[in-house]
């Protein structure tokens, strides 16, 4: 569990205009971590998800995911090896669930049938179950909410079994029913794949699952704390993360977060 999933080491990423976006990233992700990476709109998250994803290059400094160097690599060959739980990817509305999730075996929109046997249909009802959603297999993407739809993302992109899982704002625009179901799928996931990385971006400390373990929290491109989530997730690095004093608090596993009583009254 010691073996190293992401490693970057003095990576900077900066723009065409010269702008940078990232500035002296060093950090390293290792097998069965869960980590949480906050900031402010503008802090470089989305840059940083795409540096993991192979979408993106360093600009300078290394990045390596997967044992991969990026630039000294087929991305291709990796990029199947990380699974990416994107909300804003389309499910065709006339395919049955269990079709969707097939489809994360060959990485395709339409489901490919001469390339899934009984191991794949398997898996795909198996990751579903685990998932809380095995009732929706014979249903139809067009009858699923949203925060269905979301979980059944996260089953599509376990199908290849990759190391590494990210997860762009997963709880994004959810309702609280659906946010706590999506929450409690990520704990599952967690306990039944001990071997599985993971980096989930947010907003908002309310939408990490239980299951985190470590935090990277990023101000303007670069990195204000990173560690054991517990270190990290404290009302001052917070504070200074987000530009004003906040109040963190853990109870039963989850966080939540406010202005400080004395900035409210202001």
């Amino acid at each position: 569990m010691n073996e190293a999933i992401v490693q970057l080491e003095s990576v900077y990423v900066w723009t065409a205009e010269g702008v940078n976006i990232l500035r002296d990233l060093s950090w390293k992700v290792r097998a069965g971590e869960h980590w949480a990476l906050l900031g402010p709109n503008g802090s470089g998250k989305s840059t940083l998800l795409s540096l993991l994803a192979t979408m993106r290059h360093p600009s300078e400094g290394t990045a390596t995911v997967l044992g991969g160097k990026l630039g000294k690599t087929n991305l291709w060959a990796l990029r199947e090896r990380i699974g990416v739980v994107d909300p804003t990817m389309r499910m065709p509305e006339e395919l049955f669930i269990s079709e969707v999730v097939l489809t994360g075996a060959t990485n395709t929109v339409q489901p490919l049938w001469d390339r899934y046997g009984p191991t794949e249909q398997s898996r795909a009802r198996d990751l579903l179950d685990l998932l809380g959603c095995g009732d929706l297999a014979d249903r139809s993407v067009a009858t699923c909410s949203q925060g269905e739809r979301q979980r059944v993302r996260i089953a599509r992109a376990l199908m290849a079994e990759p190391p590494l899982l990210l997860l762009d704002e997963p709880a994004n625009a959810l309702d609280l029913p659906a946010r706590e179901a999506l929450l409690a799928a990520l704990a599952a996931l967690a306990d039944a794949r001990p071997e599985l990385a993971t980096v989930l971006v947010s907003h908002h400390v309310e939408e990490l699952p239980p299951s985190t373990t470590h935090a990277l929290l990023l101000r303007q491109g670069e990195i204000v704390a990173a560690g054991p989530v517990g270190a990290t997730l404290t009302s001052d690095l917070v504070s200074t993360c987000f530009g004003l004093p906040i109040e963190v608090e853990r109870r039963f596993g989850r966080w939540n977060a406010r202005a400080s009583a004395a900035w409210e009254r202001r």
